[in-house]
């Protein structure tokens, strides 16, 4: 019909009425067989008795409906919620002018599903921390609900969440001596101005400085390792 390259219409081609052969439309002699072309009948239902059949284009074959895919189904919803009925797609309409006739847009409603098991609630699973005393091997659990818990001894000024005061070697270890943050789920130890000093991993912590505790961490109240505590989670 056209050129691939430059789009230019092309010449059609019809057969000859005394040989069959394929000539341009606008050809005044068969190149096949030498037939006059001009005196040949211009009806087109004559040339057409003429076409030969591998000359005829074909009917085009009717594309096969849309196949809607398997089912989906998951464990614990209602079918209707695992199936959702969807509408059949709809081709645009043209009307016999050929003019293009829009088709409404079909809205499908999405619904909420419900939750499985009746009302779904998140639950965050929190770890628990709790100190070991090398010495004795007491187990010591963390308080529960405090952002900050202080280490030391009784005293007035800076009550301690965790009294050391009844272990062993005790006096190595300020009535103020370090503090545990708990942040989300990290948990830090900071050093606030003890005596003896605080150990990690039998480095010295500075003070204002804080370390995150990861399980395993060996904590010493004062020098020599006397008072000294491996942190846990569970």
């Amino acid at each position: 019909m056209q050129c691939e390259a430059c789009y230019t219409p092309l010449p059609q081609m019809v057969p000859c009425p005394n040989c069959g052969a394929l000539v341009q439309t606008d050809a005044s002699f068969c190149g096949q067989c030498g037939f006059n072309l001009k005196t040949a009948p211009s009806s087109t239902a004559a040339i057409a008795s003429k076409v030969p059949p591998e000359a005829a284009v074909p009917d085009l074959a009717l594309p096969e409906p849309l196949v809607m895919p398997d089912p989906l189904f998951i464990e614990g919803l209602p079918s209707a919620i695992a199936t959702p009925e969807v509408p059949p797609m709809q081709l645009p309409d043209r009307s016999l002018s050929g003019e293009f006739v829009p088709t409404p847009a079909v809205v499908v409603p999405v619904s909420a599903a419900p939750s499985l098991g009746g009302e779904a609630k998140t639950q965050l699973q929190q770890q628990t921390a709790r100190l070991i005393h090398v010495q004795t091997n007491v187990v010591i659990e963390l308080p529960q609900g405090l952002s900050v818990i202080h280490l030391g001894k009784p005293n007035e000024r800076v009550p301690p969440d965790i009294d050391v005061s009844g272990f062993p070697d005790s006096e190595v270890v300020s009535r103020v001596h370090a503090d545990i943050r708990v942040e989300a789920d990290a948990f830090y130890i900071e050093d606030v101005g003890s005596s003896n000093g605080t150990y990690i991993n039998n480095v010295p912590l500075p003070m204002g400085n804080r370390h995150r505790l990861r399980a395993g961490d060996r904590i010493a109240l004062g020098k020599g390792d006397k008072v000294s505590f491996l942190f846990q989670l569970v």
